[in-house]
């Protein structure tokens, strides 16, 4: 069993930055993709951006150039600096860690992007 927790999310304007944190614990093994998706009301959950421990990266289109996913192997944390925010970024934002067929998901964190 992996553990995850999200924290981080919050109000911010416009053009604004957040930076997510989601700390893993448990069962980790060290060969593993860690990333976040996010799920705004009334639609599915989608992909934001993933690394995996030997760093690939996946982002989605709505998001390059825009946010940036990192992690600390050593601290089995994963983050997600979002820049240039957008109302339609307004979401929740779930972490999750995959390994193999084994998923995990954190309870989410709230990012709402308003003026």
């Amino acid at each position: 069993q992996v553990q995850l927790v999200e924290s981080g999310g919050g109000l911010v304007q416009p053009g604004g930055s957040l930076r997510l944190s989601c700390v893993a614990s448990g069962n980790i093994f060290s060969i593993n993709t860690m990333g976040w998706y996010r799920q705004a009301p009334g639609k599915q959950r989608e992909l934001v951006a993933t690394l995996s421990s030997v760093g690939n990266t996946n982002y989605a289109d709505s998001v390059k150039g825009r946010f940036t996913i990192s992690r600390d192997n050593a601290k089995n944390t994963v983050y997600l600096q979002m820049n240039n925010l957008k109302p339609d970024d307004t979401a929740v934002y779930y972490c999750n860690y995959q390994r193999l067929t084994y998923n995990s998901w954190g309870q989410g964190t709230q990012v709402t992007v308003s003026s």
